[in-house]
């Protein structure tokens, strides 16, 4: 590959072509906001200017709703040897093609498994796409330089290529991605009208939950506009779960005594299946999830201090697996928690304190 088009200038699009164009890609970029493309352009993802001929990719990174048009479109002109999108969802699309009447030969959906609250192309970033998974829906009529097309894009934003149907991908994200997103609003939304004094009480649990509720509500309608169907079978599943919970949380209240015994196992049964699921969540590196020690260090909010933090880990011969860090309410200090192999995690908390630092139980 050597010229691409990306056609649609938003998060995703303009990282792809901060990607393509930092290896040497020339990217030509369109948007039906010159400003937009305007903007990415001045990033340095490519050139706003139209292509002079052909080009060997066209990436359509429009909302799910208009990818068809937009992808026949582009097509019927011939502007380039390959064509994919990166909706995020799949099925709905090809059947557009499909009434529109256009060849699929030259197309293929993917959908790279990537994001941000932020939307737009200055939130684009040119490693957004590094490590995470990038789903591939070839059918049977698409071309094999189309699919080589694709793995060399996937490849040049060091993505990890997944291939799956493309109903099967709108079921799978509808559970790991879409339905996750209602449900962080749906809590964050509890939280509209709270008392103040509940709402200083937030840490560390509510702002995991409620991270994605920041997410642009526009573009949140138009996904779920495209995959309504898979997303509201999920969430009967979840409601069934939330209709015997509260029935269970009602049984505890109760002063009958089996009542209280069932919902006791009601609430059990709930969290054990959660632990189950969460365990089937992909660790580090899409390995299997490992079990780390924590080691909480208190560290005031000034430049530098979690330098330090890293720097004596450094020091001590440990590796920080994982970071969090939980922010004290009203004050200038917070909770850095840092997740270790369990045989390290006696040794950085003794180093640790050797240097100064306020190790936490």
């Amino acid at each position: 590959m050597r010229t691409a088009v990306v056609i649609g200038t938003g998060l995703v699009g303009t990282s792809a072509a901060l990607a393509l164009a930092g290896r040497g890609i020339k990217v030509h970029l369109v948007d039906h906001d010159p400003e937009s493309a305007r903007t990415a352009a001045a990033l340095g993802a490519g050139t706003d200017e139209p292509p002079e001929g052909r080009v060997d990719l066209a990436i359509i990174a429009v909302p799910p709703a208009h990818t068809a048009t937009v992808l026949a479109t582009a097509m019927s002109g011939g502007v380039a040897r390959g064509y994919l999108d990166v909706a995020s969802v799949k099925g709905g699309p090809r059947r557009e093609l499909e009434a529109l009447g256009v060849d699929q030969t030259p197309y293929i959906g993917t959908h790279p498994m990537a994001g941000k609250e932020r939307s737009g192309p200055l939130a684009a970033t040119a490693d957004l796409f590094e490590g995470r998974p990038w789903v591939l829906t070839p059918t049977r009529d698409t071309d094999t330089e189309v699919l080589n097309l694709a793995l060399e894009l996937v490849a040049l934003c060091r993505a990890v290529p997944v291939v799956m149907d493309a109903d099967a991908h709108d079921r799978a994200v509808a559970l790991v991605s879409h339905t996750p997103q209602l449900i962080s609003s749906m809590v964050a939304a509890r939280l509209e009208e709270a008392d103040e004094t509940a709402v200083r009480l937030c840490g560390q649990g509510i702002r995991d939950v409620t991270r994605i509720a920041a997410s642009d509500p526009r573009m949140w309608v138009e996904i779920l506009s495209a995959n309504p169907g898979p997303v509201a079978d999920v969430l009967s599943g979840v409601a069934a779960d939330l209709e015997e919970t509260v029935r269970a949380l009602r049984g505890l209240q109760s002063a009958d005594e089996d009542k209280r015994r069932e919902g006791t196992e009601g609430i059990q049964d709930v969290l054990r299946r959660g632990n189950a699921g969460r365990v089937r969540v992909p660790g580090k590196h899409g390995a299997a999830p490992a079990s780390y020690e924590v080691v909480a260090v208190l560290i005031s909010d000034r430049p530098g201090e979690l330098a330090g933090i890293f720097a004596d880990a450094g020091r001590a011969g440990v590796n920080v697996e994982d970071v969090r860090i939980e922010h004290a309410t009203g004050q200038q200090a917070g909770l850095v928690q840092l997740m270790v192999e369990p045989s390290a995690a006696p040794a950085l908390s003794a180093a640790l304190r050797e240097r100064g630092w306020s190790i936490r139980p």
